[in-house]
């Protein structure tokens, strides 16, 4: 367990049920974070916390619960919802993430055509994220572009995430989970780019499907490793 997180603060992945809420929880138990998995569904979230816990040996803090009792716990809040379900979820959570840092992992894809980059109205899922939880929130966007294959394994991870936001402190918190997960953030600047990096995701998922793999990602390249 690490020796440089927090033991006490909370990180709560509303939506956590699914595949990419699952693999975060796991990095981040394993790095010494406290996690709630929300659901709509408190049984669903506790069988997936059980899971998650047998997985980390009982060595680990993850409690499944409802996304109101998360996100009213948490100190860091984590959105993993289809897009589907985003708008709903957030304006039932909307008074639970006042004053509280949401990484927003939502990606907005309108089945049947996932492969097509289409944006909603706001530009962005972070930036209607905002929208719906008022111009004082602070809201990232992150892991979009991290395949969730990746992620309940210990294996290195040759992709890197790009971290946008609304204020640089925003994005500095959300650079730090990424780098307790075991990866490779970079500070991508404003939300408003947002739109580039939630839209890269149809390119990817186009990008499996073409040459038949499941884990296209992105690397950026230049920099002589400095971040």
């Amino acid at each position: 367990m690490s020796q440089t997180t927090p033991l006490l603060l909370t990180i709560a992945i509303l939506g956590g049920t699914g595949k990419e809420g699952r693999g975060l929880a796991y990095r981040w138990a394993k790095a010494g974070y406290r996690i709630m998995i929300g659901s709509r569904t408190p049984d669903k979230a506790l069988g997936a916390a059980n899971e998650l816990n047998n997985m980390l040996d009982g060595d680990a803090s993850i409690l499944g619960v409802s996304n109101s009792d998360a996100a009213n716990l948490a100190n860091i809040v984590v959105l993993t919802v289809p897009y589907s379900a985003h708008r709903a979820t957030l304006e039932s959570v909307k008074a639970q993430l006042q004053g509280k840092l949401l990484i927003d992992v939502t990606v907005p894809l309108a089945p049947p055509n996932v492969t097509k980059v289409q944006m909603p109205e706001a530009g962005s899922a972070a930036q209607e994220a905002r929208e719906i939880l008022g111009e004082d929130s602070e809201v990232t966007t992150a892991f979009q572009n991290i395949s969730h294959e990746h992620l309940l394994n210990d294996e290195l991870v040759n992709c890197d995430v790009l971290v946008c936001g609304t204020s640089k402190d925003a994005r500095k918190e959300t650079l730090k989970l990424v780098e307790a997960a075991g990866l490779t953030g970079w500070d991508a600047g404003p939300i408003e780019n947002a739109v580039v990096v939630e839209g890269m995701t149809s390119i990817l998922i186009g990008i499996n499907k073409k040459y038949k793999t499941t884990h296209a990602g992105i690397k950026i390249t230049g920099t002589n490793g400095q971040q």
